[in-house]
Protein backbone atom coordinates (compact mmCIF):
# COMPACT_ATOMS: atom_id res chain seq x y z
CA UNK A 1 0.00 0.00 0.00
CA UNK A 2 1.63 3.40 -1.21
CA UNK A 3 1.87 6.14 1.68
CA UNK A 4 0.42 9.47 0.17
CA UNK A 5 2.91 12.33 -0.89
CA UNK A 6 1.90 15.40 0.84
CA UNK A 7 2.16 18.59 -0.88
CA UNK A 8 4.39 21.44 0.03
CA UNK A 9 1.72 23.37 1.13
CA UNK A 10 -0.15 20.79 3.27
CA UNK A 11 3.58 20.43 4.97
CA UNK A 12 4.09 23.64 5.75
CA UNK A 13 0.62 25.84 6.18
CA UNK A 14 2.29 28.23 8.42
CA UNK A 15 4.43 29.31 4.90
CA UNK A 16 1.80 28.89 2.41
CA UNK A 17 -0.06 31.59 4.76
CA UNK A 18 2.86 34.23 4.70
CA UNK A 19 3.60 33.94 0.69
CA UNK A 20 -0.52 35.06 0.66
CA UNK A 21 -0.24 37.42 3.50
CA UNK A 22 2.98 39.00 1.57
CA UNK A 23 1.33 38.73 -2.25
CA UNK A 24 -2.03 40.82 -0.43
CA UNK A 25 0.64 42.88 1.10
CA UNK A 26 2.22 43.75 -2.77
CA UNK A 27 -0.72 44.15 -4.60
CA UNK A 28 -0.67 47.32 -6.86
CA UNK A 29 -3.02 49.97 -5.05
CA UNK A 30 -4.70 51.27 -8.50
CA UNK A 31 -6.87 53.23 -7.09
CA UNK A 32 -4.42 55.24 -4.69
CA UNK A 33 -2.14 55.26 -8.23
CA UNK A 34 -5.01 56.75 -9.67
CA UNK A 35 -5.67 59.15 -6.82
CA UNK A 36 -1.70 60.01 -6.38
CA UNK A 37 -1.01 60.58 -10.45
CA UNK A 38 -4.34 62.77 -10.45
CA UNK A 39 -6.11 60.51 -12.75
CA UNK A 40 -2.89 59.72 -14.81
CA UNK A 41 -1.69 63.04 -15.40
CA UNK A 42 1.76 61.95 -13.17
CA UNK A 43 2.24 59.11 -15.91
CA UNK A 44 2.99 62.09 -18.55
CA UNK A 45 6.73 61.93 -19.85
CA UNK A 46 7.24 65.73 -19.45
CA UNK A 47 7.25 67.93 -16.66
CA UNK A 48 4.37 65.53 -14.85
CA UNK A 49 4.11 68.25 -11.79
CA UNK A 50 3.50 71.47 -14.00
CA UNK A 51 0.55 69.31 -14.99
CA UNK A 52 -0.53 68.32 -11.76
CA UNK A 53 -1.00 72.26 -10.94
CA UNK A 54 -3.21 72.37 -14.11
CA UNK A 55 -5.30 69.79 -12.55
CA UNK A 56 -5.25 72.09 -9.50
CA UNK A 57 -6.40 75.01 -11.45
CA UNK A 58 -8.71 73.07 -13.64
CA UNK A 59 -10.60 71.40 -9.55
CA UNK A 60 -10.75 75.35 -8.66
CA UNK A 61 -13.38 76.35 -10.84
CA UNK A 62 -15.91 73.11 -10.20
CA UNK A 63 -17.38 74.87 -7.35
CA UNK A 64 -18.58 77.96 -9.24
CA UNK A 65 -19.31 75.72 -12.17
CA UNK A 66 -21.20 73.43 -9.62
CA UNK A 67 -23.58 76.23 -8.06
CA UNK A 68 -24.11 77.67 -11.89
CA UNK A 69 -25.22 74.68 -12.74
CA UNK A 70 -27.78 74.31 -10.14
CA UNK A 71 -29.08 77.73 -10.94
CA UNK A 72 -29.85 76.62 -14.53
CA UNK A 73 -31.42 73.66 -13.28
CA UNK A 74 -34.01 75.56 -10.92
CA UNK A 75 -34.27 78.32 -13.44
CA UNK A 76 -33.09 81.06 -11.96
CA UNK A 77 -30.28 83.69 -12.29
CA UNK A 78 -26.87 82.99 -11.30
CA UNK A 79 -26.25 86.42 -9.74
CA UNK A 80 -29.74 86.27 -8.31
CA UNK A 81 -28.98 82.99 -6.11
CA UNK A 82 -25.93 83.98 -5.06
CA UNK A 83 -27.11 87.27 -3.93
CA UNK A 84 -29.72 86.53 -2.40
CA UNK A 85 -27.65 84.03 0.00
CA UNK A 86 -25.37 86.97 0.34
CA UNK A 87 -28.18 89.19 1.33
CA UNK A 88 -29.42 87.26 3.86
CA UNK A 89 -26.32 86.81 5.87
CA UNK A 90 -25.12 83.18 4.98
CA UNK A 91 -22.24 81.99 5.04
CA UNK A 92 -20.58 82.32 1.52
CA UNK A 93 -21.39 78.83 0.01
CA UNK A 94 -18.84 79.16 -2.47
CA UNK A 95 -15.84 79.69 -0.21
CA UNK A 96 -17.38 76.65 2.44
CA UNK A 97 -17.34 74.22 -0.74
CA UNK A 98 -14.11 75.35 -1.35
CA UNK A 99 -12.60 74.79 1.94
CA UNK A 100 -14.34 71.43 1.92
CA UNK A 101 -13.04 70.27 -1.09
CA UNK A 102 -9.34 71.69 -0.25
CA UNK A 103 -9.31 69.57 2.59
CA UNK A 104 -10.84 66.15 0.76
CA UNK A 105 -8.60 66.90 -1.86
CA UNK A 106 -5.64 67.19 1.12
CA UNK A 107 -6.86 64.23 2.76
CA UNK A 108 -6.84 61.61 0.21
CA UNK A 109 -3.04 63.44 -1.00
CA UNK A 110 -1.54 62.29 2.04
CA UNK A 111 -3.60 58.78 1.44
CA UNK A 112 -2.75 57.47 -1.52
CA UNK A 113 0.82 59.45 -1.64
CA UNK A 114 1.91 57.20 1.31
CA UNK A 115 0.09 53.92 -0.07
CA UNK A 116 2.16 54.73 -3.08
CA UNK A 117 5.14 55.67 -1.70
CA UNK A 118 5.40 52.43 0.60
CA UNK A 119 4.29 49.99 -2.33
CA UNK A 120 7.39 51.20 -4.81
CA UNK A 121 9.67 51.91 -1.61
CA UNK A 122 10.08 55.14 -2.66
CA UNK A 123 10.69 58.66 -0.53
CA UNK A 124 8.53 60.81 -3.19
CA UNK A 125 7.32 58.68 -6.61
CA UNK A 126 7.92 61.48 -9.69
CA UNK A 127 4.41 60.39 -11.21
CA UNK A 128 2.76 61.21 -7.74
CA UNK A 129 1.28 64.44 -8.61
CA UNK A 130 -1.29 65.06 -6.19
CA UNK A 131 0.59 67.14 -3.55
CA UNK A 132 0.79 69.66 -6.80
CA UNK A 133 -2.81 69.39 -7.33
CA UNK A 134 -3.51 70.47 -3.58
CA UNK A 135 -0.43 73.17 -2.96
CA UNK A 136 -2.25 74.82 -6.12
CA UNK A 137 -5.77 74.59 -5.25
CA UNK A 138 -4.38 76.12 -1.41
CA UNK A 139 -2.40 78.72 -3.93
CA UNK A 140 -5.82 80.27 -5.39
CA UNK A 141 -7.93 79.76 -2.08
CA UNK A 142 -5.91 81.56 0.15
CA UNK A 143 -5.30 84.53 -2.78
CA UNK A 144 -7.95 84.76 -4.09
CA UNK A 145 -10.55 83.68 -0.85
CA UNK A 146 -8.98 86.04 1.62
CA UNK A 147 -10.81 88.92 1.63
CA UNK A 148 -8.68 92.43 0.67
CA UNK A 149 -10.80 94.40 3.50
CA UNK A 150 -10.38 97.60 2.65
CA UNK A 151 -11.80 97.17 -0.75
CA UNK A 152 -15.80 97.23 -1.36
CA UNK A 153 -16.33 93.91 -2.92
CA UNK A 154 -17.09 94.15 -6.53
CA UNK A 155 -20.07 91.95 -8.20
CA UNK A 156 -18.58 89.68 -10.59
CA UNK A 157 -21.18 87.87 -12.49
CA UNK A 158 -21.91 89.83 -14.81
CA UNK A 159 -18.50 89.31 -16.91
CA UNK A 160 -18.98 85.81 -16.78
CA UNK A 161 -15.26 84.92 -15.27
CA UNK A 162 -14.10 81.45 -15.49
CA UNK A 163 -15.13 80.91 -11.61
CA UNK A 164 -15.32 82.32 -8.48
CA UNK A 165 -13.89 81.30 -4.95
CA UNK A 166 -16.29 83.49 -3.18
CA UNK A 167 -19.37 85.65 -3.74
CA UNK A 168 -17.08 88.13 -4.96
CA UNK A 169 -14.10 86.90 -5.85
CA UNK A 170 -13.64 86.37 -9.92
CA UNK A 171 -11.27 83.21 -10.90
CA UNK A 172 -9.99 85.82 -14.01
CA UNK A 173 -7.26 84.89 -16.29
CA UNK A 174 -5.46 87.32 -14.52
CA UNK A 175 -5.58 85.27 -11.26
CA UNK A 176 -5.00 81.77 -12.75
CA UNK A 177 -1.66 82.99 -14.43
CA UNK A 178 -0.44 84.40 -11.89
CA UNK A 179 -1.60 81.95 -9.18
CA UNK A 180 -0.21 79.37 -11.43
CA UNK A 181 3.59 80.71 -12.03
CA UNK A 182 3.81 81.82 -8.41
CA UNK A 183 3.29 77.89 -7.68
CA UNK A 184 5.65 76.96 -9.41
CA UNK A 185 8.60 79.15 -8.66
CA UNK A 186 7.85 78.48 -5.06
CA UNK A 187 7.36 74.68 -5.25
CA UNK A 188 10.49 74.32 -7.16
CA UNK A 189 12.68 76.76 -4.82
CA UNK A 190 11.14 75.21 -2.00
CA UNK A 191 11.69 77.65 0.75
CA UNK A 192 11.98 77.43 4.53
CA UNK A 193 10.37 75.23 5.84
CA UNK A 194 9.46 73.19 2.79
CA UNK A 195 12.58 71.70 2.64
CA UNK A 196 12.32 70.75 6.20
CA UNK A 197 8.32 69.03 5.66
CA UNK A 198 9.63 67.01 3.16
CA UNK A 199 11.44 64.48 6.05
CA UNK A 200 7.80 64.08 7.47
CA UNK A 201 7.00 60.70 7.18
CA UNK A 202 4.98 58.78 4.24
CA UNK A 203 2.12 61.03 2.40
CA UNK A 204 2.90 63.80 4.71
CA UNK A 205 6.58 64.60 4.00
CA UNK A 206 5.34 64.08 0.12
CA UNK A 207 1.74 66.69 0.85
CA UNK A 208 3.38 68.95 3.02
CA UNK A 209 6.63 70.82 0.87
CA UNK A 210 3.16 71.81 -1.70
CA UNK A 211 1.39 72.81 1.03
CA UNK A 212 4.39 75.30 2.17
CA UNK A 213 4.59 76.30 -1.34
CA UNK A 214 0.88 76.97 -1.87
CA UNK A 215 0.75 79.42 1.32
CA UNK A 216 3.67 81.39 -0.20
CA UNK A 217 2.33 81.51 -3.36
CA UNK A 218 -0.76 82.30 -1.95
CA UNK A 219 0.47 85.28 0.15
CA UNK A 220 1.77 86.57 -3.04
CA UNK A 221 -1.60 86.44 -5.07
CA UNK A 222 -3.24 87.74 -2.42
CA UNK A 223 -1.11 90.97 -2.48
CA UNK A 224 -1.54 91.30 -6.12
CA UNK A 225 -5.32 91.47 -5.34
CA UNK A 226 -4.90 94.23 -2.82
CA UNK A 227 -2.86 96.72 -5.08
CA UNK A 228 -5.34 96.48 -7.79
CA UNK A 229 -4.36 93.71 -9.69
Amino acid sequence: MSAKTESPASANPEGDAAGSSATLSNRKPRLALFVATACGLGYLPVAPGTFGSLGGLLITFLPGWFFLFMAIMIGGAYDGLMGGVSSQGLVDPLAASHVALALAVAALGVWSANQVASYESAKDPQHVVIDEVSGQQLTLLLGCGVPVWWRVPGWPWGRFPLGAVTIHTALNWKYLVLGFILFRVFDIWKPFPARQAESLPGGWGIMADDWVAGIYAGIGLWIARAVGL
